[in-house]
């Protein structure tokens, strides 16, 4: 099989790639190691920078997000039980959508069905190879025969755990990672949310989020141990922990039920450079993590298509700067949503050896962003998503 760009990875930025460069004239073929089922059952985070709603729309993807997404003009921050609000849309103008990752696939592999995009489901063992050369290509069994797909470049948007990151040689690849002491135990519940805007709480007991998908399905957080079993989390035990950790305001309205999901994640800020090695460009969870905390997971993502759609466009037209400059261009604003992100967690997480001191501090540093106009604004301006 002959393609221009083989896309390893049928996630929303490998599906999205697809549809851009499909729009563009550029032929791809996906290939993901999973079944559409499975990729569309994984429960995600939604809150989309303005920036990616705009990219979701250019790909011809955002009419369902538009009727059916929740826009956000700002967000609350909370400490020692007491809240207040950052307006980002009289701060810097813009706002951000709620709209589920899920639904954001889903409407990528119903775009891409309906061009008669080629994705290659099941998909094992999937190599890219000569990826230093100008015939790079990629291996992949299917159905225990080995396939090869011929190209001219290959997106890896593999994610963290994918084979792409590995392709690049140890003595280019340099990684930078801080893992952090603690992890989200999260529940989705069929409840109206608590609040029309995400809920950020900062609390001497830990860390809390009240966050939406729609308004009949919320998702929480709280901050736990990872070493936690779930066993040890009632959702009684689970809703307990929440009032506890949020305005009070919030905790005296909550809406409790049964959780139908529930789960406890690691926390990670991780960097791979560069983000291109030859033929090979790492896309979104193959190059970075963010902790969700900020919410740029899939913003980030969406931010490397940005760069590398453009990037490859210019080259079928006969500039290679964009291919060229990709990694450099991606990594500047990764960097900055790192920063963010790492930011964020810092002040409004529980650190296991934090004094009383110290948390004194992050309730200081919350106290001051509730009364400088220009600490809102900075804080506004990374959370809507910085331009491309």
């Amino acid at each position: 099989m002959r393609t221009q760009v083989c896309i390893i990875g049928g996630g929303p930025s490998g599906l999205l790639l697809s549809q851009l460069l499909h729009n563009a004239g550029i032929d791809t073929v996906v290939l993901e190691r999973q079944t559409r089922d499975y990729v569309l059952s994984r429960i995600r985070a939604g809150v989309l920078e303005w920036g990616s709603v705009e990219m979701l729309r250019k790909a011809g993807v955002g009419s369902r997000m538009d009727t059916e997404g929740f826009v956000h003009g700002g967000t609350y921050l909370a400490a020692r039980n007491k809240g207040f609000r950052i307006d980002f849309h009289n701060l810097v103008g813009k706002q951000v959508m709620v709209y589920g990752q899920t639904e954001v696939t889903r409407d990528l592999y119903d775009a891409r069905e309906k061009a008669g995009g080629v994705i290659i489901q099941e998909a094992a063992d999937v190599e890219p190879h000569d990826l230093d050369t100008e015939k790079p290509y990629v291996t992949y069994k299917k159905d225990g025969i080995v396939q090869r797909v011929d190209c001219d470049f290959v997106a890896g948007c593999d994610g963290f755990h994918g084979p792409c990151r590995k392709a690049i040689p140890a003595d280019v690849l340099r990684e930078y990672e801080r893992v952090y002491p603690f992890g989200w135990l999260g529940v989705l519940s069929e409840t109206p949310p608590v609040s029309h805007e995400l809920i950020y709480a900062n609390h001497e007991r830990g860390f809390a989020l009240c966050s939406m998908r729609n308004a009949n399905l919320s998702r929480y957080y709280v901050q736990c141990p990872v070493t936690d079993s779930l066993d040890q989390w009632t959702d009684q035990a689970f809703w307990d922990e929440l009032r506890r950790r949020i305005p009070a305001d919030a905790a005296d309205s909550l809406v409790t039920g049964k959780s139908i999901e529930k789960s406890i994640a690691p926390l990670r800020s991780f960097v791979a450079e560069p983000m291109r090695w030859g033929r090979l460009f790492l896309v979104g969870d193959a190059a970075h993590i963010v902790p969700p905390t900020g919410a740029k997971g899939l913003n980030l993502a969406i931010g490397d298509v940005h760069y590398l759609h453009e990037g490859l466009i210019q080259y079928y037209q006969g500039d290679d700067e964009g291919v060229q400059k990709y990694s450099e261009r991606a990594l500047s604003r990764v960097w900055k949503s790192e920063r963010f992100s790492w930011s964020l967690t810092t002040m409004l997480h529980r650190f296991p050896d934090q004094s009383p001191f110290e948390q004194r501090m992050q309730e200081a540093e919350l106290d001051y962003l509730e009364t400088s106009a220009a600490a809102q604004r900075a804080m506004a301006e990374n959370y809507v998503g910085l331009p491309y």
